[in-house]
């Protein structure tokens, strides 16, 4: 007989042949009989893969579920650990130089323009004081800013309220994340309903500026070899005292109408400090406390300002400017505006003395506030100017404007320009 079953038996050889050769052996035996009836499932062809064993098949899949459960497991204790740790309202006391940044609230969705809030909240979740998804839904930790800052502005005194885990050396962490420009320099504890935005009382906010933008321009020199007289310096000042009170602001910002409530705001104070000298160019600093601001009215309110010192616009036109007609306000560049401090006082009567809260004065931070400003903002300020020269550049814009145009409007028409004291307080 022949064939692969018919050969002598070899006492010698293994009980069982090699796995390639039961493989090659059944191989044979399959294609050489016809397919069982009934059977659905079509021959393999020779040199397939055999098919791994159930067996093995469960116990990979036994392994992943056990990876996951483990992984599970590692993650629930994680988000335990968490959960024991205290969630409280606070607030940071922020400061941050505002250029090369769209301002200060966060545009969620949108990476092209970078916000300082952007790199906040980044940091808060890789320190571990917020989950991930609180990053991702700021109203998840009942996130407010106390003032949005525009484009380039900068801030020392900006105060955020938020709930977060009150981890161990908190600060430390978060500045650990954040960039030198930008320093969390200080934190409380508040009530659990404080939204930072609605209990700010007042903002004071400075304007930095190089003096010579108050040099006339037909008698003075208009180059940094400029110095601030003591006689220009109270003209400064009491162009700027006329801003005091309540006025209707609607020729400050955009898109208000004259006889809009919400364009009406009250000035606490608005005066010049002492100018000083910084690398050669002398500066001075604006400050202005208001109870609240539109979208850049202070840039306007220095602008209009610096146009009637400087000889383009009457000093009338202050008047004219809280009236009904519309005027033509020049807006300062954004470089110099530095939100300084924020106010809570009616909060801190409250609830500043009670024994269980901390008031909202920030008095044992003011040195770190200082150093801060001394090394990260006004440095940028004078060698962004030195640089940009934004305030020459816009300067040059002044004589485009038609500051006339109102009044011979309101001429024309036989109006009387309101006084400015019938809206004071």
């Amino acid at each position: 007989m022949t064939g692969p079953f018919c050969q002598p038996w070899n006492l010698g050889a293994p009980l069982f042949p090699p796995a390639e050769g039961v493989g090659a052996v059944l191989g044979v035996v399959r294609h050489s009989l016809p397919p069982m009836a009934g059977n659905v499932e079509a021959p393999a062809p020779v040199g397939a893969r055999p098919e791994r064993d159930p067996k093995a098949r469960g116990g990979a899949r036994i392994w992943e579920e056990t990876e996951q459960q483990a992984k599970k497991l590692r993650s629930a204790s994680d988000a335990e650990q968490h959960r024991k740790l205290p969630k409280r309202k606070i607030v940071l006391l922020m400061g941050y130089s505002g250029k090369g940044y769209h301002g200060m609230q966060r545009n969620v969705g949108s990476s092209q323009f970078k916000t300082i809030e952007d790199d906040l909240v980044s940091a808060l979740v890789r320190s571990g004081c917020i989950p991930e998804n609180h990053g991702e839904d700021m109203r998840k930790m009942s996130f407010q800013r106390c003032a949005r800052t525009d484009k380039g502005v900068s801030a020392a005194g900006q105060v955020v309220s938020l709930k977060v885990w009150l981890i161990d050396d908190i600060l430390e962490k978060i500045n650990g994340h954040l960039p030198p420009h930008i320093r969390i320099l200080g934190l409380k504890r508040v009530t659990g309903g404080f939204n930072s935005k609605n209990k700010c009382d007042a903002r004071t906010y400075l304007y930095m500026l190089p003096t010579f933008a108050f040099a006339h321009k037909d008698h003075d020199v208009q180059d940094e070899s400029y110095r601030l007289s003591a006689d220009t310096l109270r003209r400064v000042n009491a162009l700027l005292a006329c801003y005091k009170g309540t006025h209707n602001f609607h020729n400050f910002t955009s898109q208000k109408g004259p006889r809009e409530a919400s364009a009406r705001r009250y000035i606490l104070d608005m005066f010049c400090e002492e100018p000083f000298v910084r690398e050669g160019m002398e500066f001075a600093v604006i400050k202005v406390k208001g109870q609240s601001f539109m979208t850049h009215q202070i840039r306007k309110m220095v602008g209009l300002v610096v146009a009637v010192i400087k000889g383009y616009a009457p000093e009338s036109l202050l008047e004219r400017s809280w009236g009904e007609a519309k005027v033509d306000v020049p807006k300062a560049p954004g470089l110099g505006l530095v939100l300084e401090r924020v106010h809570f006082d009616k909060y801190n009567q409250r609830f500043g003395n009670d024994g269980l809260h901390e008031p909202l004065d920030w008095t044992q931070e003011e040195a770190g506030v200082a150093a801060f400003k001394e090394q990260h903002i006004y440095p940028t300020i004078i060698s962004t100017e030195r640089q940009e020269r934004s305030m020459a550049r816009w300067l040059g814009t002044l004589p485009v404007h038609d500051f006339d145009a109102t009044a011979h409007a309101a001429a024309g028409l036989g109006a009387k320009a309101p006084s400015p004291l019938g809206d004071s307080d």
